[in-house]
């Protein structure tokens, strides 16, 4: 009973303490309203200059322009010299009077070529990508709006990334698993804007978020920052989205094979006295009817025949998304305060289990999501150097599974009738409701250019409740499922100076889960009766993460970590589709070891060469990791004692003036089992030393991409790119198992992706076709499902911005 009042004083106390810094600073909070620069970049030819980064002398901030070569930038009252550079052209400064409230217009800049290259390490000036590229952590960044006009989702994206697999169980809003540099799974956390992306629900996944609501995606590979506040094991992926633009409209709809259709609006709106407004809609739908190969058993014959071609008959998918927030910005108060709904609905049918031998025909879910939410943020509270950022969401949506039709299907669309009631897998009208709710706040204060520290905090809590209309009293479903999970961080960044950055933190890590264990009650196992059982884990990780700049074009870091991962909700309690629960679940824990060096090199103004190395090693204890049950119709969550995995993975890209680019990344992983005894005997594992199954270890991504400027039009661009990703083969269950001829294996595969876009009157209309797969390969991902064949694609967007 200690344990549990000391977990209560601990979360008490911290929301004391958070409640009582925010209303106190917030009472406190300067009365300067910010002032506005902006302008259009052009280049000598009078293209617009895209991606330019526009700063600010002896400050980090800084931002980049857009398609038009437009920027606009946010600083308080007084004079600023703005320095505004491009890769391969000379540096402009330009010194300007910011007054409150105003806006300041940079008119007629034009970027020229230099007579000679001069390289030298810049402290000024950098924008957001560079700064996140420069950081002392291993991360990758992905700049979304190079994507805006493709059909990309997110998951898409990601899956670019060297060290990273989007591995989905289908096509359109079929579920997913992350996998980054040999983890997996919720091993990895997401964050949309730093907030946790825990209880999003399934109607908003990175798989069914379209490219155009984001503006970079952060990828960090292995360490994670400490305003994160995760307890991520293998890395963590940041969304940002482009909520500083100040006023502008992001239209688009796509069309392709196994009817797709894909529609996303995002607009926003400030007004001058800082009155904003934010909007975005996005809705997905496919039938999802690609062909695969599968074994099928005719019915009623029983006549089996292997390696047939079929369709997908019962996949069809669809959801609606809508995200609106309204506040202010730059006020007295509050330099970012916005309230806000995200309302969403989906349905999916459930086309097969865990593996392609189990088939439904009439199994569907259905759901959808309420979450009110709340965003503050305010910079130089009582003293410069203050900052304080607070959010919070509540998800009220509710999930429904429905498997009430007592058939058993085959892959021809064949089915038999079982004995009514039944049902495909287990009769179910099961409709629940997660009650998930997550708070953050970051306090940061920086003492000077050298030195500051950040305190972060995260309180996530989670309530499922349900019933099942035909099964109104079975006692299983009346069961606690409840956790309730504190992380908070504490960090110091020392910045020696412009070559030399080192960041500490230490990490608690605090969950309380309650649920019930059944038992043989009177009578025997028919009259069940279940036990109410707690577990409180409370653990401390710390790390540090160092850069250091050899020279003005080559940077070398080093992160090391001791962190916990506390096992998620649908691991615990299960998701009520393919994942069963395993409450028994023990936290995971790894020493996480990263050492990395990226080369950017200019030559003769025009050409860019940019290579990066990184070298990983993970200790792991309690490793999660999914299995299949007896049957393989469903998976489970379980903990393997010691796992460690050594790997590199690698990047190469060149780019000509913004004519031409190209990259390739290559990722090995030896990700290994190095338990040697079974669990609770002395009796030597069998699978000692084996590669972790269902976990591709190599695969690597190419790709090409050709600019043709003044296409048709002055200002008209077209676009063709070309992706290939490749993976080796992989086992799907531990390699010494079976003989040596009947091992499960999943093939290698390669896959080609082609892309032409037509941007006409600088980037406002926009066309784009695209062809994934295009020889029709067989794809695969978890425990051998099949991915989408051949498909086409058309996309148009508008995208109207401020001037």
């Amino acid at each position: 009973m200690s344990e549990w009042v000391r977990f209560d004083k601990i979360l008490c106390n911290t929301v004391v303490y958070v409640l009582v810094f925010f209303s106190f600073f917030s009472a406190q909070a300067q009365n300067d309203e910010m002032g506005t620069v902006k302008g259009r970049i052009q280049l000598e030819d009078g293209e617009p200059a895209i991606f330019a980064s526009i700063g600010v002398k002896g400050e980090s901030k800084g931002e980049l322009t857009d398609e038009e070569g437009r920027f606009e930038l946010q600083l308080k009252p007084g004079k600023y010299t703005i320095i505004i550079q491009l890769v391969g052209y000379e540096n402009i400064e330009k010194v300007i009077d910011v007054k409150a409230a105003e806006s300041v217009e940079l008119a007629s800049v034009v970027l020229k070529a230099p007579d000679n290259h001069l390289e030298e390490v810049k402290v000024f000036g950098k924008s957001e990508i560079q700064e996140v590229q420069q950081q002392s952590y291993n991360v990758a960044t992905i700049d979304a709006k190079k994507l805006h006009n493709s059909t990309l989702d997110l998951s898409s994206a990601l899956d670019k990334v060297s060290g990273v697999r989007v591995r989905e169980s289908g096509g359109v809003g079929s579920n997913f698993n992350f996998s980054l540099n040999g983890f997996t799974g919720r091993q990895v956390k997401f964050f949309m804007d730093g907030i946790p992306m825990d209880n999003f629900g399934s109607s908003f996944q990175i798989n069914n978020i379209p490219i155009n609501l984001a503006e970079r995606i952060e990828v960090y590979k292995g360490v994670v920052p400490v305003w994160l506040g995760a307890d991520a094991l293998g890395g963590a992926v940041n969304i940002v989205t482009n909520a500083n633009r100040r006023n502008y409209l992001d239209a688009s709809y796509s069309y392709g094979s196994f009817n797709t259709h894909r529609t996303s609006i995002n607009a926003g709106y400030t007004s001058k006295s800082g009155l904003t407004a934010q909007l975005n809609l996005f809705q997905n739908y496919s039938d999802n009817n690609y062909w695969v190969y599968a074994d099928v058993a005719q019915i009623p014959s029983g006549l089996y025949l292997k390696d047939q071609r079929v369709r997908r008959f019962h996949d069809t998918y669809r959801n609606e998304t809508l995200i609106a927030n309204v506040g202010v910005r730059r006020k007295k108060f509050a330099d970012l305060l916005l309230l806000g709904v995200t309302l969403g609905q989906n349905r999916a049918d459930i086309q097969t289990g865990a593996r392609m031998v189990s088939v439904f025909g009439d199994f569907y879910r259905k759901g959808n999501t309420i979450m009110p939410s709340f965003r503050y943020s305010k910079s130089d509270l009582l003293i410069k150097g203050l900052t304080l950022n607070v959010t919070g969401n509540y998800n009220l949506g509710q999930e429904q599974n429905v498997d009430t039709v007592a058939r058993r299907y085959n892959w021809f669309q064949q089915y038999t009738n079982t004995t009514s009631p039944g049902s495909e897998r287990e009769r179910s009208l099961y409709k629940f409701r997660n009650n998930n709710a997550i708070a953050t706040a970051n306090i940061s204060y920086k003492f000077n250019n050298k030195h500051s520290i950040a305190l972060n905090n995260v309180i996530t809590s989670f309530n499922r409740k349900g019933e099942d209309e035909l099964r109104p009293d079975a006692e299983a479903l009346k069961q606690p499922k409840i956790t309730l999970k504190n992380i908070i961080g504490l960090g110091y960044k020392y910045d020696f100076n412009a070559r030399w950055s080192t960041s500490v933190f230490v990490k608690q890590f605090i969950q309380k889960n309650t649920s019930s264990l059944s038992a043989e009650g009177p009578g025997g196992w028919g009259n069940t009766i279940y036990i109410k059982q707690h577990s409180l884990f409370n653990k401390t990780g710390f790390g540090l993460a160092t850069s250091y700049f050899l020279s003005s074009i080559i940077q070398v870091k080093a992160s090391y970590e001791k962190s916990y991962r506390l096992p998620e909700n649908e691991e615990l309690f299960g998701d009520m589709i393919n994942l069963s629960g395993n409450n028994s679940l023990k936290p995971e824990s790894s020493h996480n070891l990263n050492l990395g060096a990226t080369l950017n090199k200019t030559f003769a103004s025009n050409h860019v060469l940019v290579l990066e190395g990184n070298i990983m090693y993970r200790e792991a204890y309690d490793f999660i990791r999914p299995a299949l049950v007896t049957n393989g119709t469903h998976q489970i969550m379980t903990n393997q004692r010691d796992v460690n995995n050594i790997g590199f993975n690698g990047d190469v890209r060149y780019s000509f003036k913004r004519l031409f680019h190209a990259g390739a990344n290559l990722t090995y992983q030896n990700l290994r089992n190095n338990t040697k005894y079974e669990e609770g005997s002395s009796k030597p594992s069998t699978v000692y030393r084996d590669r972790v199954p269902n976990i591709p270890y190599l695969f690597g991504h190419i790709d090409l991409g050709f600019t043709f400027n003044n296409v048709g039009a002055k200002g008209n661009r077209l676009n063709i790119g070309y992706n290939l990703l490749y993976v080796y083969e992989y086992y799907l269950r531990w390699p010494s198992q079976g003989t040596a001829t009947e091992k499960y294996t999943i093939p290698a595969q390669i896959s080609h992706d082609v892309s032409m876009v037509y941007s006409m009157a600088n980037g406002k209309y926009n066309i784009g076709l695209e062809c994934t797969n295009l020889t029709d390969s067989r794809l695969y991902d978890n425990f051998s499902l099949q991915k989408p064949s051949r498909g086409f694609y058309i996309k148009l967007r508008y995208f109207l911005t401020e001037k």
